[in-house]
């Protein structure tokens, strides 16, 4: 613990040996963090599961259970329901919740990935959604090992993308994907020359 008085743990909460407890960091209810850890600073974790050389960097894990070699954060949120096995990489301002991540999996930037399946080393670039509620429901998100996810896309559940399939960015993807297969879905470009003409006049 490298600053007691900064550091909150609540006296059910176990951590392994050679974990280190960043200043800022409150750990309470049943939470377990396994041996050489870096936790903080600026994180709070509440009734989850750690597992071992994890790093968790100014992020909220709640009801969660986080595998082995894991990196969280910074500004991560990982809320109740959540299992990420080994490997996975979960980075800044990333939300999920009730899903689970397969092994060296990474959602690196800025994505909210709820009520979803997602399976061993996909790729889920910036800005993905997966728009799992209708107004009246919850849908699941089903993503295949070795898919990529383009940046911006949004995935309209219930869907399920194929096995290494890959989706184009800034797609909204309302039906399956195949494995191995590509899909597209966003208006064509259009180039209107010397539009911009109008206000030089103003």
């Amino acid at each position: 613990i490298v600053d007691p008085a900064s550091t909150f743990i609540d006296k059910d909460v176990e951590v392994a040996k050679d974990t280190v407890i960043l200043p800022f960091t409150i750990l309470t209810g049943h939470t377990k963090i396994g041996s050489n850890c870096e936790i903080g600073p600026y994180s709070h974790i509440n009734d989850s599961i750690i597992g071992e050389e994890v790093i968790i960097e100014n992020s909220r894990i709640r009801e969660a259970k986080i595998g082995n070699q894991c990196v969280i954060g910074p500004f991560s949120y990982i809320r109740p329901g959540t299992v990420l096995y080994d490997h996975v990489k979960v980075g800044d301002f990333v939300e999920i919740k009730k899903s689970e991540i397969g092994s060296g999996s990474k959602i690196s930037h800025l994505s909210y990935i709820g009520d979803a399946e997602v399976g061993e080393k996909v790729n889920i670039g910036a800005g993905t959604i997966t728009c799992n509620y209708d107004g009246y429901n919850k849908y699941a998100t089903i993503i295949e090992d070795g898919a990529f996810i383009g940046s911006n896309t949004n995935l309209v559940a219930p869907v399920k993308i194929g096995a290494n399939a890959v989706t184009g960015a800034g797609s909204t993807i309302s039906s399956d994907v195949p494995p191995k297969a590509l899909a597209v879905e966003r208006a064509t470009q259009k180039i209107i020359n010397d539009w911009a003409k109008h206000k030089e006049n103003k």
